[in-house]
């Protein structure tokens, strides 16, 4: 298990566990236990997807992060750490994503009784942060290191894993293996249910080399830094404005460098994401005479989408038909 703790959650966590202990006396916080199911935290939707999508009737799976919120900063509360230390399982993304699941952790009291799921081990992790290296060629590339190439730095790695369908295929075998190791009893319903949902990530990976492989142009101009394993599973470019985070600040001069990029390369679309602003998007826009479009990192849902039984599958088939559409 690797956890990776981020600057700014620890303060913060620092005054949350002092309080814990008075909180969790109170018998105000709803508990979200379940007796006779397996218990189960995820830290944010695309792992709540897979892991109700496996768990199903035999799983209580409690999600933490809210729908509609950006999970790059969000932090645990109180009532989280009591969730947690009730249950069989916690399943974390990993690669840096959550900053705060070590203090959290430790947190929760458990003392083992807890088994810790980092969906993305096995996943060969990108790193590299195109806001603190030179752009050698100034029109606006990123620049990646395979881990292990001896340029990883964990303040570097892209977590967004699960934006590829290639990813998502190893979180849901990870949760699988994680389930029956908690529950063997019901080994068979978790491995029925996985086979399912195997055959649906399956054929969106197939869809998604088959279409994507097929467009002739394969730059992609984002707002946001997030779709790097789907530009190295599928063969396409990514160009951000921004880095790793969806509130990193713009220099003037990358907005200048993807601007010159856009123009010299005929991009036709600017893509940007539900949860975070649009306005670098319609600058680049303005600028360039590009279009705009919704790609959709899926860190979570907005609450229509939530109401409308929207799924990571649905949202990842609506990012593949705006990909071709734009990529023609």
């Amino acid at each position: 298990m690797k956890l990776r703790t981020g600057r700014r959650a620890a303060a913060a966590l620092a005054l949350l566990l002092a309080t814990f202990t008075a909180l969790s006396g109170c018998g105000e916080q709803k508990s979200t236990f379940v007796e006779g199911k397996v218990n189960v935290v995820t830290t944010f939707y695309p792992l709540y997807y897979l892991a109700t999508e496996i768990g199903g009737d035999d799983a209580n799976v409690v999600n933490l992060i809210p729908t509609g919120v950006e999970p790059h900063d969000w932090t645990p509360k109180s009532k989280d750490l009591q969730t947690a230390s009730k249950a069989q399982l916690f399943i974390y993304n990993g690669a840096g994503l959550e900053g705060w699941a070590e203090d959290f952790l430790h947190g929760t009291g458990s003392n083992g009784g807890l088994k810790i799921v980092e969906a993305s081990e096995g996943i060969a992790l990108l790193s590299g942060n195109p806001e603190e290296e030179e752009d050698g060629d100034g029109d606006g590339e990123e620049h990646k290191h395979e881990e292990g190439d001896g340029h990883h730095h964990d303040a570097d790695v892209d977590p967004h894993t699960w934006v590829s369908p290639k990813s998502a295929l190893i979180m849901a075998d990870n949760i699988l293996q994680a389930f029956i190791q908690a529950d063997p009893a019901n080994e068979a319903a978790y491995e029925a249910r996985y086979d399912d949902l195997q055959a649906r990530l399956a054929e969106l990976d197939r869809q998604f080399t088959q279409q994507l492989g097929a467009v002739p142009n394969k730059d992609i101009v984002v707002t946001h830094q997030a779709f790097g394993y789907m530009a190295r599973d599928y063969g396409l470019n990514q160009v951000a404005i921004m880095g790793l985070s969806p509130e990193a600040e713009p220099r003037s001069q990358d907005l200048l460098d993807v601007a010159a990029f856009v123009k010299k390369n005929n991009v036709r679309t600017i893509f940007f994401e539900e949860l975070v602003s649009n306005q670098l998007a319609k600058t680049i826009s303005g600028e360039t005479g590009a279009g705009i479009d919704v790609l959709s990192p899926i860190e979570g849902l907005t609450s229509k989408q939530e109401k409308d039984g929207e799924t990571y599958i649905t949202l990842m088939e609506r990012n593949l038909q705006n990909l071709v559409k734009a990529l023609q």
